[in-house]
């Protein structure tokens, strides 16, 4: 097997005979305030989820960790970790939105977790474009403004986050990719 050189890109006599499809996320032109993108398919979080990624990051919270303490706690029951929520949330919206067209994530603005997710409940992303304008400093490039929100399997809202990125004019960004 040949390994693929650093950027990931095959060797163009690689590509398979005729037509192929990159999958890409949305050039600055291409997104529409106003716009909501629902990513599909939602994600079911497990009990191994939450404890792994809880665990990786160092959180000894016991809320996510230690089932019989939390049971005698107001959610009778371990919460799924808020930055893994706020991780899959952002993460569901990268295939559809920004895979490939980002420059940069800029900040997160306005991170709330309005109800818990528990074991087993399945995580629904949609992302709302709120603004957005070429950057003044970044020539062919632009920011965008995003809105995610995450419902839980019963349409409950159980994260949002307002998040601004940098992202790709499409004619900036041809040959570079």
């Amino acid at each position: 097997m040949t390994a693929l050189p650093d950027d990931s890109t095959p060797p163009a006599d690689s590509t398979p005979p005729g037509r192929t499809v990159l999958q890409r996320g949305l050039y600055f032109e291409e997104f529409e305030p106003g716009t909501t993108y629902l990513h599909r398919p939602g994600r079911t979080v497990t009990e191994a989820d939450n404890v792994l990624f809880t665990t990786l990051t160092m959180n000894t919270q016991s809320l996510h960790l230690d089932a019989a303490w939390s049971a005698g706690q107001p959610f009778g029951q371990r919460l799924v970790n808020s930055m893994f929520t706020l991780s899959t949330l952002v993460g569901a919206s990268v295939a559809q939105l920004t895979q490939g067209t980002i420059v940069a994530n800029l900040g997160f603005t306005e991170v709330s977790f309005p109800h818990p997710l528990y074991h087993g409940d399945t995580l629904y992303s949609e992302t709302l474009v709120t603004e957005k304008r070429l950057s003044e400093s970044r020539p062919g490039q632009g920011i965008v403004t995003l809105a995610h929100t995450g419902r839980n399997q019963d349409g409950v809202i159980v994260a949002r986050a307002a998040r601004s990125t940098l992202v790709w004019c499409q004619s900036a960004h041809e040959g570079k990719s």
